[in-house]
């Protein structure tokens, strides 16, 4: 299989989605399938549990890192911990991959289920990373967290992020139970985790560092940008690792991961005026658009977008694109946030230029993320179960 094949979600058996299901198994929360077996084999027992979320850093994207980071490459090569590939949910972006992580779900069951969405029966468009609780993130996201389940269990709960990130709707949406602990840079993040690892008798910490993606956007993947925040996250790992109890886990994982795309693969809707009749809007983000049509005009729209995409893109029916499974089961009041035609970008193609949904910036950037292929869907899973024995 190549890096731009085909790779859908493995959700139920290999996926963002049993991550946190699986290691609150391990802690012994109730209704909480351990669908990894995490409990299985070298975690069995531990009482902490930290997982870190590396935005960007795709499992295909483990070659180049390994070069920069040393206690990664440690993990790659197998001398530390265990390393095995999952999957994200679909689309592969990181507002519908962090609420999928923390709900536990599929992201048509959160209703998640793009960069940006119109709110159905408006005009809006909601973007989930600047998204300032209207909508009511309880009314929007209405699932339980698995943070709040961990809290009600006892469990003390803690996120470790950005301290622009408390209180915003996609954090309320996606980690809502835990105590929020603001964080920038790898030695804030890492005492943070740390301390907070140390609470109560049994204790569940999650942190997220966004530089990797950042840098990926911006510069390329494998740029000089880029391995500058690979080593950051490096630095960042070999602080959580070293030193860690014995009754404590770490897990290691991505949100997605990210292809560079060349000028020539850029499909700019400004060149193709007859890609906007018919259209009432267009959402989601430059390698998954959702086109929501004017009444009665969905199968011209259809028509005029696969001929003006040709290969370079999968242009379904939104009954279509949930017949794929991509997002997991979609129940009637989420599948009406999809477009009436979804299209889904292949090889390195991107659609950019809708400024409805898109920031400004967005056709500058040199590498995304968001569509099904193994290079943007492949997550690492790294573990990592400490040796220390702890005082006392």
């Amino acid at each position: 299989m190549t890096e731009l094949d085909t790779f859908p979600p493995r959700y139920g058996t290999g996926s963002l989605a049993d991550i946190l299901p699986s290691a609150l198994a391990v802690l012994g929360v109730p209704g909480n399938p351990d669908a990894l077996g995490l409990g299985e084999g070298p975690l069995s027992g531990v009482r902490r549990i930290a997982v870190l979320l590396v935005d960007g850093l795709g499992y295909r994207l483990l070659k180049y890192a390994s070069a920069v980071a040393p206690t990664l490459a440690d993990f790659t090569s197998g001398r530390i911990g265990a390393l095995r590939p999952l999957t994200a949910g679909f689309p592969s972006t990181t507002p519908v991959s962090l609420v999928t992580l923390g709900t536990g779900m599929p992201p048509g069951a959160h209703g998640v289920v793009g960069f940006t969405l119109n709110i159905p029966d408006t005009e809006r468009v909601l973007n989930h990373i600047r998204w300032n609780g209207d909508p009511d993130p309880m009314l929007w996201q209405p699932l339980d967290t698995r943070f709040q389940r961990a809290a009600a269990d006892g469990v003390a709960v803690t996120v470790v992020s950005r301290p622009e990130y408390d209180g915003s709707g996609l954090t309320t949406s996606a980690f809502r139970g835990a105590r929020y602990r603001g964080a920038s840079g790898p030695d804030e993040i890492a005492a943070g985790m740390r301390e907070a690892l140390a609470e109560g008798d049994r204790s569940f910490v999650y942190g997220y560092i966004p530089d990797v993606d950042a840098n990926g956007h911006y510069h390329g993947v494998d740029s000089p940008q880029w391995r500058s925040a690979v080593a950051r996250v490096d630095r960042l790992l070999t602080m959580l690792a070293d030193g860690l109890p014995a009754d404590t886990a770490l897990i290691v994982t991505a949100d997605h991961g990210m292809i560079d795309v060349p000028d020539e693969a850029r499909v700019d809707i400004t060149a193709h005026p007859e890609m906007r009749r018919g259209v009432r809007l267009i959402t989601g983000e430059p390698r998954v658009r959702y086109v929501h049509t004017l009444p009665g005009s969905a199968g011209d729209v259809g028509d005029t977008w696969r001929a003006v995409l040709g290969d370079r893109a999968l242009v379904l029916t939104r009954e279509e694109a949930i017949d794929t499974g991509w997002f997991g089961p979609v129940p009637p009041g989420n599948a009406a946030r999809l477009g009436d035609l979804i299209a889904v970008c292949t090889g390195r193609n991107v659609i950019l230029n809708v400024p409805e949904a898109d920031m400004e910036a967005t056709s500058l950037l040199r590498a995304y993320h968001g569509s099904i292929t193994a290079a943007e869907m492949e997550i690492p899973l790294l573990t990592l179960r400490g040796t220390v024995t702890p005082p006392g």
